[in-house]
């Protein structure tokens, strides 16, 4: 299986239970990271981007690490947060080479119609990459909690839950940690809640 996330964090928002899943039955889980998440606190003076780059990837090697997908497996194509749009060639390349290397049976990235245009934008790069044998699935992010119609849902245990709340908040330069940046983005205690309720959700997507 191969995780696309947008940013730092996303991987596990929106597939967290079934990668633990997977890598339980030993199957094989990669996960391609498409931008440098700079973009959440810009203004930091605390948190300077090289800075709080490292965190991030710091933060999604730490997570993926505990559902047992090694930090070797976690690639990070280093584009800009916020202005992927401005990159579409880099992002489809990048993403190519991923595909090549690992060949998954099934593919998760974001929903096209996500809220999100970063989110947009690696949708439609990953719907450009015809792959007639893979079997590709759409996660929602934002708005958080939303289910779009036809989806299907993973039902995660009490156990699962619990990991997937512990992971989310452990993605700390997202949920608060940075204090200094007025305009920084912080998740809300509902969209916590909304990103680790009792189901994910996919979207199966034909091809």
């Amino acid at each position: 299986m191969l995780v696309i996330a947008p940013h730092p964090d996303d991987e596990a928002i929106g597939a967290h239970a079934l990668m633990s899943r997977l890598r339980r039955h030993g199957a094989s889980v990669r996960v391609v990271v498409v931008t440098d998440g700079a973009a959440s606190h810009p203004n930091s003076l605390r948190w300077p981007r090289r800075r709080l780059v490292a965190e991030r990837q710091r933060e999604s090697r730490h997570a993926m690490r505990r559902i047992g997908v090694a930090a070797g497996a976690v690639t990070f194509l280093d584009l800009p947060d916020g202005r992927l749009h401005t990159r579409i060639v880099a992002a489809r390349r990048g993403l190519a080479r991923a595909l090549g290397h690992v060949g998954p049976a099934l593919i998760a990235a974001p929903a096209a119609s996500d809220d999100h245009p970063d989110h947009r934008t690696v949708a439609a790069c990953v719907a450009a990459l015809r792959r007639p044998k893979l079997r590709r699935l759409a996660y929602p992010v934002w708005p958080a909690g939303r289910q779009p119609a036809g989806a299907r849902c993973l039902f995660l245990t009490a156990q699962e839950r619990l990991a997937k709340r512990h992971a989310v908040r452990s993605y700390r330069t997202q949920a608060g940690r940075i204090m200094d940046d007025p305009a920084g983005f912080a998740m809300t205690r509902r969209q916590i809640a909304a990103f680790t309720r009792q189901q994910e959700v996919f979207v199966e997507v034909r091809q």
